[in-house]
């Protein structure tokens, strides 16, 4: 059987434009018959992967890289720092690079770097970005170009904490293709939500009206405000497999999220609304039972001026309803309300951060 770690987060976000859409919108989502707000789960997973709160709580280098760039940003550019001709630089970067993915074939490239790129993001771990470095040094101090035994830079073990977590595809090298741990829903917001306009102006400061009384630009973004409900489930099991059986760094590796997954917003628009904040309520749930969501809590969209209590009310009753239907969902679950008050959920235990993160490490 499979231990399941699944976290269930309300938040709450001013006026924002956390995750836009291909207009500039704040993106959206129908449910229950009205629009939504919602943030990408790509969103969501990116702003944790590659913020310090992440890396700190982790306390060591173990977030990868995920890039297009490793021919010309880590081959191409390193060996012509060093002196090497152009033409041995060039071949070895496309050689590398294709261990990776297809090349870009750009028959007009603006730059010569352009086609040592690949064509698509691929993640590559903290050890196989330090076999890349490496292998580039041996290059540039003997000036040559790698070998074919040289070129076995993909590894299946010492995977970064990201890879283990979220993934990893490689069309053209699926042997060393990882299954994600952690699945991340999109956050949507527990209520019904119109996007508005806001028209906006800058003034130039050497403009003294003598003879222009105009604005220096003007301008609109969307903007909205929700609370958002964020449901993430992570496969403890299958995580401890991706990290090579490592229980002490899967154990850091789940608090490290958890504590991200709170604390950490996206960040879309982030100078223009300062739209940072923290989980309100989190519902942490363990056990060997088949995971599911709560959302079905908010198909009827929370109205009112009292949102937030309404809210962690309609998810502890959810979840109490679907235990009553198919007996316990999970083994031990624990709450941080920061609004205070007894749970719902009888079997949880309560209390500030510190207490979640050593609940979640067990």
């Amino acid at each position: 059987m499979t231990t399941f770690i699944q976290l269930h987060l309300l938040t709450s976000y001013a006026p924002s434009n956390l995750n836009r859409d291909d207009t500039g919108q704040p993106k959206t989502a129908f449910m229950g018959g009205v629009k939504r707000l919602r943030v990408s789960s790509q969103s969501l997973k990116r702003a944790w992967r590659v913020s310090p709160t992440f890396s700190c709580a982790l306390d060591g280098d173990y977030v990868g890289i995920r890039t297009r760039c490793i021919g010309s940003k880590y081959v191409y550019e390193p060996m012509k720092k060093a002196g090497v001709p152009e033409k041995l630089a060039l071949s070895a970067a496309e050689k590398i690079a294709e261990r990776f993915g297809k090349r870009k074939n750009d028959k007009n490239p603006k730059d010569v770097r352009d086609n040592l790129n690949i064509e698509q993001v691929v993640n590559i771990s903290v050890h196989e970005k330090a076999l890349i470095e490496k292998l580039v040094a041996t290059l540039i101090e003997e000036k040559r170009e790698p070998q074919e035994s040289e070129l076995d830079l993909l590894r299946k073990e010492a995977r970064s904490v990201d890879m283990a977590l979220f993934g990893r595809m490689l069309a053209s090298e699926p042997d060393y293709n990882v299954e994600a741990a952690c699945q991340v829903a999109h956050a949507l917001g527990v209520s019904a939500v119109l996007v508005e306009d806001d028209f906006f102006t800058a003034v130039d400061d050497l403009n003294l009206a003598e003879n222009d009384t105009g604005s220096g630009h003007m301008g609109e973004q969307g903007f909205a405000s929700a609370l958002f409900y964020t449901y993430i489930c992570i496969s403890r099991d299958l995580l401890l497999e991706n990290l090579d059986g490592n229980e002490e760094l899967t154990a850091r590796t789940i608090a490290a999220l958890t504590q991200t997954a709170m604390t950490v917003s996206p960040g879309g628009k982030q100078n223009s609304f300062a739209s940072r904040a923290y989980a309100s309520y989190a519902l942490v749930e363990k056990g060997e039972q088949q995971p599911r969501s709560l959302s079905v809590a908010f198909l009827k969209p929370v109205a009112g001026d009292n949102q937030l209590m309404q809210a962690i009310a309609s998810l502890e009753q959810q979840c109490c309803k679907f235990d009553n239907a198919y007996g316990a969902c999970a083994d031990k679950r624990f709450v941080l309300n920061v609004e205070g008050g007894a749970s719902a959920i009888e079997s949880a235990a309560t209390g500030p951060l510190p207490a979640l993160l050593d609940f979640v490490r067990q």
